[in-house]
C-alpha cells in the first residue's frame, strides 16, 4: 500500500527541485561548464530585499545583518557587500521577531570576453548550508534560510539547486534545512 502523504511530499520535493533547476537565477542558460572549470564572468550590481519573520529564532538587527552578510559572502558576493536590517521592534540591539533586510552587493554573471575589460576568471563552486555547515549556521537559522529562498536566485548565478526547509515554529531541529547548489565564484586571485 502506498502512503499518499509520503508520495505527495516526494512529488512536492521533486517539483521544487525541478523548479529551482529550471529557474536558478541570472545567466543560468549560458553557464554549462562543469564544476571547477574556468568561466568568464562579469560583476553585476544587485539589491535584494526580504522580510525576516522569526518564531523560533530572534535576531538583533546587527546580528541579522552579520548572518546575511556571511551567507552572501559564502555564495560568492564581492567582499564590499552591504546589509542593512531595519524595523527591529525593540531597537537595533534587542532580539526581534521581525525585520526588513536590504542587501546591496555584486555577484558574478557568466558572459563576456575572457580578455575584455571587466572580465573575471570564475569557477562553478558547490556551496552547502545546513544546521552544521558552515560553522556559523545553526538549527535556529531555518526561518532565515526559508525567508531568503525567493530572493537568492535574483542575486546569484546558480545551478543544481537543492533547497529544502521544513521549519517548525518554536522548535530547533538539526534536520530543518539543507541547501546545496553550485554558484559562480571568482577564481582564487581573480577578484
Amino acid at each position: 500500500m502506498i502512503d499518499s502523504s509520503a508520495l505527495c511530499s516526494r512529488l512536492g520535493a521533486v517539483t521544487l527541485a525541478l523548479g529551482w533547476t529550471l529557474f536558478s537565477g541570472p545567466g543560468l542558460a549560458a553557464a554549462v561548464a562543469p564544476p571547477g572549470e574556468s568561466v568568464s564572468a562579469q560583476w553585476q550590481d544587485r539589491t535584494l530585499n526580504f522580510t525576516y519573520t522569526g518564531f523560533t529564532t530572534l535576531y538583533t538587527c546587527d546580528g541579522l545583518e552579520g548572518k546575511v552578510r556571511d551567507i552572501l559572502l559564502a555564495l560568492g558576493a564581492r567582499k564590499d557587500v552591504k546589509v542593512r536590517a531595519t524595523g527591529c521592534d525593540l531597537g537595533r540591539n534587542a532580539p526581534s521577531r521581525f525585520a526588513w533586510v536590504e542587501a546591496k552587493f555584486s555577484s558574478l554573471a557568466p558572459g563576456g570576453d575572457a580578455s575584455g575589460t571587466g572580465a573575471v576568471k570564475s569557477v562553478w563552486s558547490t556551496v552547502e548550508f545546513s544546521p552544521t555547515r558552515p560553522s556559523y549556521m545553526g538549527g535556529g537559522d531555518c526561518e532565515l534560510m526559508e525567508g531568503m529562498r525567493e530572493v537568492l536566485p535574483k542575486g546569484f548565478s546558480m545551478r543544481q539547486v537543492q533547497y529544502r526547509t521544513t521549519c517548525t515554529p518554536h522548535q530547533v531541529s538539526l534536520g530543518s534545512f539543507a541547501v546545496k547548489l553550485e554558484v559562480l565564484k571568482a577564481a582564487p586571485h581573480a577578484e
